[in-house]
């Protein structure tokens, strides 16, 4: 059954030209056939993930990688030939798809938590103008995502890669009659296709040196030393430059709170299961090439990582948009993937990966439900909604507690395995930070929760209603997931022995757990709620004091690091000037002197010599008379 993988991407990339051109004669608009595909791709995942469970190295198309030392299982078929083939100077290009664990469990995130948006989307979206188009392109997203999970080969991957940038510059540019909405989607097509180039140059570097698209072989030439360590080393951090850019890792971040400006169920989908978490597969995908030689990619990873981190954490922890504290948050946690990768946490990138898109899709929804009802995004217009949607709070209340650390929910344990990965890799002032980012994160999170739906409720939300059917289904199953999905951590009676022995890189791990790590941050996660509760629902603290004496550096916080201002400084003062240089250049130099001007100089001589063609055989006459007499005197004056 693995070798039919390719089929859950298909029926979503199917259904999107159906619904494009006969979604004004389906039913719902189309809606309901998007549904059904992404439900029919998730269903396949459940066939792929039984099949691969029982097979073994002697499965076809199955062996035990070298790398990994998991089971690994790649299908592949040929796509173009030109020449023939092994002979010098012919192409062969290939497509197929490549099953292992990593695969299995980004299929299993994705096919879940888009069909979980798309229920939710039916009541959320109900009556847009563009409702079909809306869900078109939802299903293009979520193909071209498990395309890229599924791709066996860097030019798949890349291809995917790249219809997943344009199908997220759609969905942020929905509502294109906003000018922000606009601006948002252009601002994540450019940012992102920075690193983007760096992908691509990363992946042609590979190929000159290997040969070859394929990952296996690429990862087969690392490890038998074929590949040199400056090319591995080179390659690698052009990858991850891509790899910044969709993952919103600075300075590449700008990108993703802007897109909070398309509509909200976009938001959970982009942030929890598909765009930016294409940035984190890329590395734990390619990680054999990180880890090479002296893995000195990898501390360039945890550095990003790390100083992503803590920045977004500290903006979060003062921005007033509800849907943009959740962004700041998704970048935070982004960072926090990355420095887990980086300090050779593989299992734990992975494990809160998951934990963290069941969340935060949770957190987007239950915001969504919010704006959906109140009609405002700023948390100063919210407070006590939990009178009035007690639905919406519990579920956004799991989410908000996952994701700050408190056990036993799921958040809880897979950001306890980066600590202890960062403890046993990296130096003190590496864990000392991201304790402090947790930190943090409890932080915004309580503040977020408790602005919203503790406190006193605002006579102009005394009408709000709690979620319909359609949307508090999704919410109330990710609930499920967030409060329970930790528990894949352990070993349980039968075959599973958790979830490092299911997802891992060179050896299986058990969960263990560092007890003085783990005791901090429950510390720390507790103390937190327990402040931000008091501040916030009880109001029986104060932080003007503090904020009076920290004034430049909330100011700092609050404009972003000035990181926007960065930008368009560099734009106007840098790029503009450089480009109105070229454009001079252009039209002066290359146009006007190089180009036009030996036509122009021809045209010129052209009328010159056009003066002595009168027409009249006197003039003719008189010219071979003076020019015979001309010549004549140039003969005697030679010969005397």
């Amino acid at each position: 059954m693995m070798e039919w993988a390719w089929l859950i991407p298909i029926f979503s990339f199917a259904a999107a030209p159906i619904i494009v051109v006969f979604g004004r004669f389906l039913p719902t608009k189309g809606a309901l056939l998007s549904i059904l595909a992404i439900g029919a791709g998730f269903a396949v995942f459940w066939f792929v993930l039984d099949s691969w469970m029982g097979a073994g190295p002697t499965t076809t198309g199955c062996f035990s990688s070298e790398d990994t030392h998991m089971l690994t299982c790649d299908y592949e078929r040929s796509w173009f030939n030109a020449g023939l083939v092994g002979a010098a100077g012919s192409v062969s290009l290939h497509w197929g798809i490549l099953i292992d664990p990593l695969t299995i469990a980004m299929l299993g995130l994705v096919t879940f938590v888009a069909l979980m948006v798309q229920v939710y989307s039916l009541a959320y979206m109900h009556g847009d103008s563009r409702f079909g188009w809306y869900f078109a392109v939802h299903s293009l997203f979520a193909a071209a995502m498990l395309t890229l999970v599924l791709a066996d080969n860097f030019l798949l991957l890349y291809v995917a890669w790249e219809l997943v940038g344009i199908c997220s510059y759609l969905l942020i540019g929905f509502w294109h009659e906003r000018p922000q909405a606009r601006e948002a989607a252009k601002k994540a097509f450019i940012v992102t296709r920075i690193g983007d180039v760096g992908l691509l140059v990363g992946i042609l570097l590979i190929w000159r040196d290997v040969g070859s698209f394929s990952m296996l072989d690429a990862f087969e030439a690392v490890r038998t030393g074929a590949m040199s360590e400056g090319v591995a080393t080179t390659s690698a951090i052009l990858l991850f430059l891509g790899a910044m850019g969709k993952s919103a890792q600075v300075p590449f971040h700008v990108w993703l709170p802007d897109a909070m400006e398309g509509p909200t169920p976009v938001s959970a989908l982009i942030h929890a299961a598909t765009m930016v978490v294409a940035g984190v597969y890329l590395v734990a995908r390619t990680f054999p090439i990180f880890e090479a030689y002296d893995a000195d990619p990898l501390m360039v990873v945890s550095i990003v990582g790390l100083v992503t981190a803590l920045m977004a954490a500290t903006i979060a922890l003062v921005a007033t948009d509800l849907k943009r504290i959740l962004a700041y948050s998704t970048i935070s946690h982004l960072g926090l993937m990355m420095l887990s990768l980086g300090a050779f946490g593989y299992t734990a990138a992975i494990f809160h990966m998951m934990a963290h898109g069941f969340s935060k899709a949770l957190l987007f929804l239950g915001a969504g439900s919010v704006l959906h009802s109140t009609e405002f995004q700023e948390t100063g217009e919210m407070g006590g909604l939990r009178k009035v949607m007690p639905l919406t709070a519990i579920v956004f209340s799991i989410g908000s507690l996952s994701l700050g650390g408190i056990p036993i929910l799921a958040g809880f344990w897979s950001k306890d395995e980066i600590l202890i990965a960062v403890n046993d890799h990296r130096n003190v002032s590496f864990i000392i930070l991201t304790l402090v980012t947790a930190l943090l994160s409890a932080l915004y999170m309580g503040r977020a929760m408790f602005l919203v739906f503790f406190g006193q409720l605002k006579a102009q939300n005394e009408h709000v209603h709690d979620a319909p059917l359609a949307m508090a289904a999704p919410m109330a199953l990710l609930a499920v997931l967030a409060l329970g999905f930790g528990l894949i951590s352990f070993n349980w009676p039968g075959d599973f022995g958790g979830i490092g022995t299911f997802v891992f890189f060179g050896h299986s791990e058990a969960f263990h757990f560092e007890v003085w790590l783990g005791v901090v941050s429950i510390v720390l996660a507790v103390a937190a709620f327990i402040a931000t509760y008091r501040i916030y629902a009880e109001k029986s603290l104060s932080v003007d004091s503090l904020r009076s004496r920290n004034s430049q550096l909330l100011k700092i916080w609050e404009n972003k690091y000035y990181f926007d201002e960065a930008y368009q400084w560099t734009i106007d003062r840098v790029i503009l000037v450089f480009s109105r240089f070229i454009a001079f250049f252009d039209r002066a130099i290359v146009n006007d002197i190089l180009v036009n001007g030996p036509a122009d100089i021809t045209r010129k001589f052209g009328i010159a010599l056009k003066v002595h063609v009168t027409g009249h055989v006197y003039s003719y006459t008189l010219a071979m008379a003076i020019g015979s007499v001309g010549l004549g005197i140039f003969v005697w004056l030679r010969v005397v």
